[in-house]
């Protein structure tokens, strides 16, 4: 099982990017996919989820109306769009994936190698 994360890079406040994170190695039908962010203090923090069995979204309130994730389940790749991007948004993100339909760090089980945000001001 793999999950590979990318996208990452350096935005203006205001700006846009969008992750991917590309799956392997598993149904990828029978997963939610997780989007995670490295918060202060190693806390690894929702930002959103998507069950790519039935498109159920989740969004942490931080981001809602901002960010937008996304399934092609023939690619096996779920997407993050992230517009209006500011100072807070940086950090690591990771995707990850489980079995169960939770929006909850401790439920998944498989996750990809991080990628970074920065934003600048």
């Amino acid at each position: 099982v793999q999950l590979q994360a990318s996208g990452g890079g350096l935005v203006q406040a205001g700006g846009s990017l969008r992750l991917s994170c590309a799956a392997s190695g598993f149904t990828f039908g029978d997963r939610t996919i997780g989007w995670f962010r490295l918060a202060p203090r190693n806390v690894r923090e929702a930002v959103s989820c998507i069950d790519t069995s039935d498109s159920n979204t989740y969004y942490s309130d931080s981001v809602k109306g901002r960010f937008t994730i996304s399934s092609d389940n023939a690619k096996n790749t779920v997407f993050l769009q992230m517009n209006n991007l500011g100072p807070a948004d940086a950090g690591v993100y990771y995707c990850a994936a489980s079995l169960g339909p939770y929006c909850t760090v401790g439920t998944y089980t498989r996750w990809g190698q991080g990628t970074l945000v920065t934003v600048s001001s």
